[in-house]
């Protein structure tokens, strides 16, 4: 039994256990997928609650943030990260904000303060480390625009800073960095079958992880060149070099980052490589 993000990452999620090799489908009012895999039931629900559904049971394993996990102080198993959300593959950050022209430049100044969050938890437990009476309240939402007409101060979590900075709303500290990582129950990581099947799930969402940034090219290349050819193509190991009916040409196939293709592509066809060809990846398993 699978706990999947609804909301912001369902999207993303979706696609990303496409590339891994399973199929989910759900209708948009519906909280239960079909999942091509008769091994495989789930269901769509906050990320905020999955923590607390698989740390109880009801779920196996699940995506979720180790935001909310810190928040729910969940127990449970942590199988292996994956950074992806639904506007990049970085880190997301929650952060204490106030308006730009606020005169709050740490968090001590917001002694007596009031501060909102949907992290509560966290943010109390924050202060509380370093002794600082603040009045923390749960958001609902759109937490930026409640400064400085409604709070002093909020916690909300930013990707890119993109919409801090429309908001004018400047970062005083940083609580924690968050990503998606998959979880699993410690009685079901306890059990050999389905660890079996947790740790597949893990290795192939995270071949399509790795696979995201990276693409496979192949090439013909003269004997004369092979050398220098190597050297140009930064591989992910070693490069695959097969002999051609010609004896004086060899194929070349390898794995590099998509960003230096089109660096490199140019440069390999001035050594002499033709029938150049790069194609995206679905997995790519170390």
């Amino acid at each position: 039994m699978l706990g999947l993000p609804k909301g912001s990452l369902e999207e993303s999620t979706r696609n990303l256990f496409a590339k891994a090799g399973w199929k989910i489908t759900t209708s948009s009012r519906s909280y239960k997928p079909s999942i091509d895999d008769p091994e495989l039931d789930g269901r769509f629900i906050r990320a905020q609650e999955v923590s607390r559904y698989v740390e109880h049971g009801f779920f196996d394993c699940g995506l979720t943030g180790l935001d909310w996990i810190k928040e729910n102080q969940s127990d449970v198993v942590e199988v292996c990260d994956l950074i992806y959300s639904k506007a990049s593959v970085q880190k997301s950050r929650w952060v204490l904000c106030v308006p730009e022209a606020s005169p709050i430049r740490r968090a001590e100044d917001l002694e007596g303060k009031r501060v909102a969050t949907e992290l509560v938890g966290t943010v109390k437990r924050y202060f509380e480390k370093k002794k600082i009476k603040v009045d923390v309240e749960f958001s609902w939402g759109a937490t930026e625009v409640k400064v400085p007409d409604l709070v002093d101060a909020i916690v909300d979590i930013t990707e890119t800073g993109s919409s801090l900075r429309a908001n004018k709303l400047r970062i005083v500290d940083t609580l924690m960095e968050t990503n998606t990582k998959l979880i699993a129950n410690k009685a079901s990581w306890s059990n050999p079958a389905k660890r079996r099947k947790i740790e597949m799930i893990a290795l192939l969402l995270q071949g399509a992880l790795e696979a995201e940034s990276k693409v496979g090219l192949k090439m013909n290349a003269p004997k004369k060149s092979l050398e220098a050819i190597i050297k140009a193509v930064p591989s992910l190991r070693n490069p695959t070099i097969s002999p051609l009916s010609n004896p004086e040409w060899v194929a070349l196939e390898t794995i590099i980052d998509e960003s230096v293709a089109r660096e490199i592509i140019p440069q390999l066809k001035s050594l002499g490589a033709e029938g150049i060809v790069e194609y995206p990846l679905n997995k790519v398993v170390y």
